[in-house]
């Protein structure tokens, strides 16, 4: 989507994460919290939650997600239509070494797969997208295909050997998937931007993967 600026997560913008996350639905409770967490831990507390993924921001050494911004509406700005407006933000992703996701690593699904194709899913140099949050209004509009080419970027840039992503086959599902469903992607997102599938932990949720080395 044009008109979109995408920024890694700093201290400095969590209240920007707070203002996206809002305070109904499953990311104002998890706080991109399922996957680093084992057991029901992230059940606690959605405060307990919010503070983990703060102290994870303010602690990370580099970033461990980014955050989509576009400009304000002119209908919705304070100034008014003919105003310059601002910026708010519309999106996030999270993503960073695959080890670093307890809950993926441990899916028994996915080891037999790993298992299967040779894969350590101990390698810190494979990275995994896991969650995506795309404000309502904004959705439909490209913003996780950003997010995703920017995740891509970042975890070039960082030496990754590979990105690798457990999405939603859409088209595989026999019912409408609503747009809540979608927080782990969408795998036409990620094969548009050249993944591919490697395998499937069920029916419906291919394992897709994009190698960096070549």
């Amino acid at each position: 989507m044009s008109g979109v600026s995408i920024l890694p997560v700093t201290p400095d913008r969590f209240d920007d994460v707070v203002e996206l996350f809002g305070t109904r639905g499953d990311p104002a409770w998890c706080w991109c919290q399922y996957f680093v967490t084992s057991g029901s831990s992230y059940e606690r507390s959605a405060r307990n939650n919010k503070r983990q993924l703060r102290d994870q921001v303010q602690s990370a050494t580099r970033p461990i997600g980014l955050i989509a911004y576009a400009a304000e509406p002119a209908s919705r700005r304070a100034d008014g239509p003919s105003g310059a407006g601002s910026t708010v933000p519309v999106g996030w992703v999270r993503v960073g070494p695959r080890p670093s996701f307890v809950r993926v690593t441990g899916n028994r699904a996915l080891r037999a797969l790993a298992q299967t194709e040779h894969d350590d899913l101990a390698d810190e140099s494979v990275w995994a997208v896991t969650c995506f949050v795309v404000k309502v209004g904004w959705r439909r509009r490209g913003i996780a295909a950003d997010l995703l080419g920017a995740a891509v970027e970042l975890a070039r840039e960082s030496g990754a050997s590979a990105v690798v992503g457990h999405p939603v086959d859409v088209a595989a599902r026999s019912t409408r998937v609503g747009g809540s469903e979608l927080y782990h992607g969408a795998a036409s997102t990620f094969a548009g931007a050249g993944f591919e599938v490697v395998g499937r932990t069920g029916a419906t949720r291919p394992v897709m993967r994009l190698d960096l080395t070549h």
